[in-house]
């Protein structure tokens, strides 16, 4: 029997969270069983742990979409108990049961080898967010980062904080985009050299192109904060779109790609090839200040998500919780 922070939904249609003891033999089916150690939490994960947003397909569930820990039992030649892994994406703790238990049952080609550098712990400080982050930082870097400052809009969520972090500790200038002031310090702690108000880029114009003023974005809001920011582009500096907090559409308009050719580079962390995975996760032991990673950490327990859950949904977390699953 091992902990697991089971979904219901009622007959009436209402969902609920706490955690169950639960045997092995519930788990789904997969190559290889995993010791979960550490998981965290992401917006997809609040939806999951409420009404599910369309992304639970089948209850009772378990969310988690990241996790990491020790391989306990393999049935694939890739992995050995003993082996230190991470997951990320496929759509596991919406599709699939997920990193919310002691234990995980997932397909082998799901997961990627912890590399060198990070503990479990630290992987999890990362998760999606952090490597969706890298992903957007190695886009920039394949298209050309320009000279001048790089605006992350979004910068105080787990995305833009890490992306912060990121470009500071690769020697970009970085202006962070925030709505809450009290979240200035904490910017300025990651890498920040400018913070510019959410209210400065949050209303649209009708000019297609302002001044050329960032020499390269990472946006996790979208909506009409991206369709002002493309117009605000150097010419040829690329925009990595990862999230649409402020809407999915797009009022934006051909100009800056016509007349100064920049670049929307869209950002996909689920189904991202596994060559690349390993690059990010290697690059990230690389180059993320762990340091300031730290500085980032909320921990938790299984027991704590639900509330947590309902949190982020509202845009009250900060930086990255941390899931203590063991303990």
């Amino acid at each position: 029997m091992f902990d697991a922070l089971i979904v219901e939904k009622t007959a009436e249609g209402e969902t609920r969270a706490g955690v169950q003891q639960i045997d092995l033999d519930r788990l789904p089916d997969g190559e290889v069983t995993v010791a979960v150690e550490y998981s965290t939490l992401n917006y997809k994960d609040g939806l999951c742990l409420g009404a599910g947003g369309g992304l639970v397909r089948s209850y009772p569930h378990i969310p988690g979409i990241d996790f990491a820990g020790t391989v306990e039992a393999s049935e694939d030649d890739r992995y050995a108990p003993g082996d230190k892994v991470v997951l990320t994406g496929w759509r596991v703790g919406e599709a699939h049961w997920g990193g919310y238990a002691q234990k995980a049952r997932v397909r082998a080609d799901w997961l990627v080898p912890l590399p060198d550098g990070l503990d479990t712990r630290q992987a999890m400080a990362v998760g999606t967010a952090g490597f969706t982050a890298m992903l957007a930082v190695m886009a920039l870097e394949d298209h050309g980062i320009k000279a001048g400052p790089v605006l992350v809009t979004g910068a105080s969520g787990g995305v833009g904080s890490v992306a912060t972090a990121l470009l500071a500790q690769l020697g970009h200038e970085v202006a962070a985009v925030t709505g809450r002031p009290e979240a200035d310090e904490y910017l300025r702690e990651l890498g920040a050299s400018q913070i510019v108000p959410r209210a400065d880029l949050s209303e649209t114009t009708k000019r297609p192109l302002e001044g050329e003023t960032w020499a390269g974005c990472i946006d996790a809001v979208g909506g009409a904060m991206l369709a002002r920011v493309l117009g605000q582009m150097k010419y040829g500096a690329s925009v990595a779109a990862v999230g649409l907090a402020g809407g999915a559409a797009l009022p934006a308009s051909v100009i800056p790609f016509l007349l100064r050719g920049v670049n929307l580079l869209g950002i996909d962390s689920v189904m991202q090839p596994y060559d690349n995975r390993v690059r990010a996760w290697e690059r990230i032991a690389k180059d993320l200040p762990m340091e300031k990673l730290e500085a980032m950490v909320q921990p938790a327990t299984l027991a704590d998500l639900p509330k947590l859950g309902r949190e982020i949904l509202e845009g009250r977390v900060q930086g990255r919780v941390v899931v203590d699953v063991q303990g």
